[in-house]
């Protein structure tokens, strides 16, 4: 298994710990005749409290590259792309970008990269691969958890 998919398991293992179910790995949206998305999973879980069926889409990354701002710029590309198409195709469904605990503790602490992350309103999972959970919720939008 790459480090990669590893990663892309550890993320789908600390949400199915707080209790989300995967429905899609990958989550296809068809937004051509010609062109599909591939966001990395889509999930969803029932709050018993409120009743509210929520559903999210996530795009795993693991910011292993040798240049983390490159990552990035990827990264934050694909967000805008995937968030556009679950605007236009499934608009109940909150899109998050699932980092690496120790590049959002370093790298997503920079001024500039926090700077972006609000001008975009980028909703974060914050996970823990080795320990396969998710640490942390950062929603610009509407707070989940």
């Amino acid at each position: 298994m790459s480090r990669k998919d590893q990663f892309h398991e550890a993320v789908k293992h600390g949400l199915n710990k707080e209790g989300w179910t995967i429905t899609h790995d990958p989550f296809t949206i068809q937004i051509s005749e010609t062109i599909k998305l591939k966001i990395d999973l889509g999930a969803e879980t029932t709050i018993a409290a409120q009743r509210n069926h929520e559903k999210i889409a996530v795009e795993i990354k693991s910011f292993i590259s040798d240049s983390e701002i490159s990552d990035f710029h990827a990264a934050l590309g694909q967000y805008l792309n995937y968030l556009q198409a679950l605007e236009d195709k499934e608009p109940d469904r909150v899109l998050y970008l699932a980092v690496p605990k120790d590049s959002y503790q370093d790298f997503f602490q920079v001024s500039f990269i926090q700077k972006s992350l609000r001008r975009y309103e980028v909703n974060l999972i914050v996970y823990c691969p080795l320990q396969e959970v998710i640490e942390q919720w950062i929603s610009y939008r509407d707070t989940i958890k």
